[in-house]
C-alpha cells in the first residue's frame, strides 16, 4: 500500500514538472520573435545565384544558350582522378543542364563521351567543346529517344565510334506544368510518358548487351517522384516510375556485374524550367527549399560520377541519391 502511495506521489511530481516546463515554452510561444532576414544557404567552393532568378521563358525544348543567366556546370574546383579513366559513356539530354556538367566532370575523370539530344544544336556544340577541352572525345548523336530504333542506333553508333559501352546516363526528359487536372491533354500525358520511360527503357534495353560487368547505368529520377508535384502530375508519375524501374533493374542486373542507380534532383536552374514557367515564377524558382535557392549543374554532377565509378559505388545498386537542397520538418 506504501510503495503504491510512493509510485502515485512520484507520478504527481514528474506531472508537476512537465507543468512547468510547458509554462515555459508557453511563455515563449508568446514572445514575438525577432525577425531575421533569410539568406540562402552557400556551402560551396563559389557562390550561386540566388532568387530572384532571371525572368525570362523559353520555348520548348529550350536552348541553354539562350539563357540570359547561364547555368554553372563547369566545377572549376573540382579535380579528376580518373574514376571513369578509358571508359565510355553515353547521356541523353547531354546537351544542357545536369547532362552537360556531367559530360565534363566524366571527361575530366578521363571518360570519352556521346552526347543524345533533340534538337538543340548550338547547344549540343558547346558541350562537344567542353568535353574535347578535358582531353575527351565527344560525339553527337541528334535523335529521339521515344523511338526504340533511334535508340538502338544511338548504342550502335557510340559502339563503332568508341568499341565499348560503359556507362549509360539516362536523363533526357519532357516537362511542362498544367494549372488543372482537366487540362492535362492525352497527348501532352503521351509526350511525358514517352520521353520520360519510354526512352530510359529503350536506351537501357539497348545498351544492356554491350556492358560488361562493372558497367553502370545512372537514371536521373527527381524530388517530384519522391514527395510529387501538384502542378507536374504526369512529370511527378513517370519519375516515380523511374525511381520504381531503377530498384527493379539493378536487382535484375546483379548476375550481369552491371550497376543501376538514380539522382534525384531538387530544383536546379536548366533550360527545363524556363522552359515550363513563366517568367514571374521562374523568378522564385527554388527560393521554397530549405536552402533557399536552385541547385546548379555542377552541384549536382559529382552525384553521376560516384554512382558510376566502379572504384567509388561498386557495392551500390537500386538506390535513389536524393539531392534537394534540404528537408522541410513536419
Amino acid at each position: 500500500m506504501k510503495k503504491t502511495q510512493n509510485y502515485r506521489l512520484a507520478a504527481e511530481k514528474t506531472a508537476e514538472k512537465q507543468r512547468k516546463i510547458q509554462a515555459q515554452v508557453a511563455g515563449a510561444d508568446k514572445r514575438e520573435p525577432a525577425k531575421k532576414k533569410e539568406h540562402a544557404m552557400q556551402a560551396g567552393a563559389r557562390k550561386y545565384p540566388e532568387p530572384p532568378m532571371a525572368k525570362q521563358h523559353l520555348t520548348k525544348p529550350g536552348t541553354e544558350a539562350k539563357l540570359r543567366l547561364a547555368p554553372m556546370c563547369d566545377a572549376p574546383f573540382y579535380k579528376g582522378s580518373g574514376k571513369l579513366q578509358d571508359m565510355v559513356a553515353i547521356i541523353t539530354g547531354g546537351d544542357s543542364g545536369i547532362g552537360r556538367s556531367v559530360a565534363m566532370l566524366f571527361a575530366r575523370e578521363g571518360a570519352h563521351v556521346a552526347i543524345v539530344y533533340l534538337s538543340e544544336h548550338l547547344d549540343a556544340e558547346d558541350t562537344k567543346k567542353m568535353v574535347e577541352d578535358e582531353g575527351r572525345s565527344c560525339l553527337l548523336i541528334p535523335g529521339d529517344v521515344t523511338d526504340k530504333s533511334f535508340c538502338n542506333h544511338a548504342v550502335k553508333q557510340t559502339i563503332n565510334e568508341f568499341g565499348q559501352l560503359d556507362v549509360l546516363v539516362n536523363n533526357a526528359a519532357f516537362q511542362l506544368h498544367v494549372p488543372d487536372f482537366e487540362e492535362l491533354t492525352e497527348e501532352h500525358f503521351d509526350c511525358t510518358l514517352k520521353t520520360n520511360l519510354y526512352g530510359y527503357f529503350h536506351m537501357a534495353q539497348a545498351a544492356v548487351p554491350h556492358m560488361k560487368a562493372g558497367s553502370a547505368i545512372v537514371n536521373t529520377g527527381s524530388v517530384t517522384g519522391l514527395l510529387g508535384n501538384k502542378d507536374l502530375l504526369d512529370y511527378s508519375l513517370t519519375k516515380g516510375g523511374i525511381h520504381a524501374f531503377t530498384r527493379s533493374l539493378g536487382t535484375h542486373l546483379i548476375p550481369k556485374g552491371i550497376r543501376v542507380n538514380a539522382v534525384a534532383p531538387g530544383p536546379v536552374w536548366t533550360p527545363l524550367n524556363p522552359a515550363d514557367k513563366g517568367k514571374k515564377d521562374i523568378a522564385k524558382f527554388g527560393a521554397d527549399t530549405p536552402m533557399k535557392r536552385p541547385a546548379q549543374p555542377e552541384e549536382i554532377a559529382p552525384a553521376y560520377v560516384f554512382l558510376a565509378s566502379p572504384h567509388c559505388s561498386s557495392y551500390i545498386t537500386g538506390e535513389i541519391l536524393p539531392i534537394i537542397g534540404g528537408y522541410t520538418g513536419g
